[in-house]
């Protein structure tokens, strides 16, 4: 009889909307973007529960910021697997989560603050850390304790041991003397309270929570994720500003809408429409680079030489192109900040320059052209005045024909048929009807001179 009131439990359980959001990858925008995402549409399809599958060495510090601000403040609750590991930003991501479950053999901690050689950063830097960090601890609250006749309120998570994962100065009794970061176990981490239990997998944590009847399902990055994160890769970026700069270059050689300046508009809309969608792009840089393309334009077409026109116009756009390829970053984290600077300045500047080599070598061995030269602008239009030189009067040198008009010394004469005018070589008097030779076609001009008898 129990047994069957126990099915009939289990039968009558509501069945619960479980999401699962992968971060497996080093913290960084990608890791931003898709988790931003998964949360929303967790969200909006009205989960019940978000488990997060960790497995990161950490990353980016102000990314992992904002993802533990979207987890503090997920309206639904939000647990995470350690999957092998959480260092660094992931365990300031995992400290975030309502609870922490952890794989036999898995680690969290060492939070400290390092840059991209591995070496911990200035204290400035370490102390906005441990404020952080202690923060997220403390954002889960104590627990009330009863004992005896004594009520006693304990942090669910020592601030102190958050930390002391990013400072090693700090010494806490027990668990970590001064000199040593911090870095738990499972078995540790349960011991602290950092963390809920010891699970095999996603499953084994739902078993663990007393979760029987539910629905697991996972993020998975649609297409135009999947574009966005292709189109938004530093190679991709890289080739697409190559083709700008080729673009602008080889349409500077022969002006006019061609292929060139379509390739180049296409690879500005590549390049920026991605960044401005997913907010990495604001409409400044946008403007920037269109002005500093206008300029450069002006300082080639309208005003000779190169100075300040050309020379913003230069500066514009690239500007516009490096700080379209960082995000926006808070000036805490200042070294982070120009470190995203320095590497696509680097980007931008190698790849213009491998452009450039590219197109002048390219339109040498093409079209002949000389390395700096450009093209007018101006066109001899036939309205204006301008005539080309006809060349038919190559086809009659030394052929004979007659005078049709006195030569003074022009006139006109007939070869072949065809009516020419005609000067007389020696500058002599040519009557009508006189035989002629042509002796030569120059400067769209027939010379002839005289036979001495009449046709």
């Amino acid at each position: 009889m129990v047994c069957l009131f126990l099915l009939a439990g289990f039968a009558l359980q509501a069945e619960e909307l479980i999401y699962r959001v992968d971060i497996r990858d080093d913290i960084g925008p990608k890791t931003w973007r898709l988790a931003r995402r998964a949360f929303a549409e967790a969200e909006q399809a009205g989960a019940d529960k978000v488990i997060v599958n960790m497995n990161t060495y950490g990353g980016m510090v102000v990314y992992a910021d904002s993802l533990r601000s979207l987890i503090l403040n997920c309206a639904v609750p939000v647990w995470v697997f350690i999957d092998n590991n959480a260092a660094s930003a992931g365990a300031l991501i995992a400290i975030a989560c309502d609870k922490i479950y952890m794989r036999e053999g898995a680690n969290i901690g060492a939070a400290t603050v390092v840059n991209a050689s591995g070496e911990a950063m200035p204290d400035k830097y370490q102390s906005y850390m441990r404020s952080m960090i202690r923060a997220t601890a403390q954002a889960h609250g104590k627990d009330t304790i009863v004992e005896g006749r004594d009520t006693v309120y304990r942090w669910k998570r020592d601030p102190r041991i958050a930390e002391a994962m990013v400072d090693e100065r700090i010494a806490i009794e027990g668990v970590t003397d001064s000199g040593r970061i911090v870095t738990f176990t499972p078995h540790e981490a349960m011991q602290y309270g950092y963390c809920d239990g010891i699970a095999d997998n996603i499953a084994g944590v739902i078993a663990a929570e007393g979760i029987r009847n539910y629905t697991l399902k996972s993020y998975e990055p649609t297409v135009a994720d999947k574009i966005i994160g292709f189109l938004v890769s530093p190679v991709l970026q890289g080739l697409l500003i190559m083709v700008i700069i080729g673009g602008i270059y080889f349409e500077l050689q022969s002006p006019g809408i061609g292929f060139p300046l379509i390739a180049a508009i296409v690879a500005c809309l590549l390049y920026f429409a991605p960044l401005y969608l997913e907010g990495f792009v604001g409409h400044w840089e946008i403007v920037a680079f269109i002005a500093g393309v206008v300029l450069l334009l002006l300082e080639i077409f309208v005003i000779p030489g190169f100075g300040v026109a050309g020379i913003s116009g230069a500066v514009l756009i690239l500007v516009s192109l490096v700080f379209a390829g960082i995000d926006r970053i808070p000036l805490d984290f200042w070294s982070e900040f120009a470190g995203f600077v320095l590497n696509s300045l680097f980007l931008v500047v190698t790849c213009s320059l491998v452009a450039l080599g590219g197109s002048m070598w390219l339109g040498a061995k093409l079209f002949g052209t000389r390395r700096w030269a450009f093209a007018l602008h101006a066109e001899q239009r036939k309205e204006d005045g301008y005539v080309g030189v006809d060349m038919d009067g190559l086809q009659v040198v030394g052929k004979e024909g007659r005078a049709v008009t006195d030569l003074r010394p022009s006139g006109k004469v007939e070869v072949d048929g065809e009516i020419y005018d005609a000067v007389s070589s020696l500058g002599d008097y040519i009557v009508k009807g006189m035989a002629v030779t042509v002796v030569k076609y120059q400067g769209g001009q027939i010379y002839v001179e005289a036979t001495g008898s009449e046709k």
